[in-house]
């Protein structure tokens, strides 16, 4: 099974179900490797906080060999750079166009994708003209990764925004979806159709929420000893919506 990857571009031993977005973004990046030359190679996938866009960009990255990098606060041209070149187990050099050379020289020739989750970082520090240089640099095919707001966010970038082949919108967690994740996070509890309906209506897309929410229900079949949970068994508990909860004050 697939590894996931951790922000070190390191595997994790985590275990990837094919949910609609994980198939979706790994046929579309399918598509950019094996686009023919005329056309450009560049994938954007976006969507809310939550609703599974780096579990699924991980394991295409895993499945595909590519390079993957999970960009932080603050980094610059240079930083970018030296991650990427981490990732790809290459020392760095000196200079920031040298650098540039290398990470080209090295997706040219393996052939593999570049991954840049969370690039709304690099636009707001106006770094991201360095993915169009790697891009037309190597010809590789490059996934960018980033919040609802990102097409939008990345039309400034003319030169940048020209060469995405496809904009893949995330989807929201559906019922199929909360069934497959019932089927690997809850084993020994048997999770009704109707509460799968209700836990992926009140989770509003996120597939965080529907986790939390599948780990309540599998806390309460455990508790009660019932092998099957649906909403009789729920009853009027309350569901996990990712919101904080009042003080009570005395």
């Amino acid at each position: 099974m697939p590894q996931n990857l951790s922000r070190t571009g390191q595997a994790e031993d985590v275990t990837t179900v094919p949910l609609a977005n994980v198939n979706m973004l790994e046929a579309a990046l399918v598509r950019a490797m094996s686009r023919p030359p005329h056309l450009p190679g560049i994938v954007c996938f976006y969507g809310p906080a939550g609703w599974g866009k780096t579990k699924s960009a991980t394991y295409a990255a895993v499945k595909h060999g590519g390079y993957y990098i999970h960009c932080m606060a603050g980094w610059n041209r240079r930083a970018v750079l030296h991650y990427i070149l981490q990732v790809m187990g290459l020392p760095p050099a000196t200079s920031v166009w040298r650098m540039t050379e290398q990470v080209c020289e090295q997706l040219a020739v393996s052939g593999r994708p570049l991954l840049v989750d969370e690039v709304d970082k690099l636009v707001e520090k106006k770094s991201v003209e360095l993915i169009r240089d790697l891009y037309d640099g190597s010809g590789a095919a490059v996934l960018l990764i980033g919040e609802e707001t990102l097409p939008a966010r990345l039309a400034r970038w003319e030169r940048l925004h020209s060469r995405v082949l496809e904009w893949v919108p995330a989807q929201p967690v559906s019922v199929a979806d909360c069934k497959t994740l019932a089927a690997l996070y809850c084993p020994d509890t048997e999770i009704g159709d109707d509460l799968l309906a209700k836990i992926a209506a009140v989770s509003r897309g996120s597939a965080r929420r529907v986790v939390v929410n599948l780990e309540l229900a599998r806390r309460l079949g455990v508790q009660t000893g019932q092998k099957k949970v649906g909403m009789k068994e729920w009853g009027k508990r309350e569901f996990y919506m990712g919101e904080a909860k009042a003080r009570v004050t005395p």
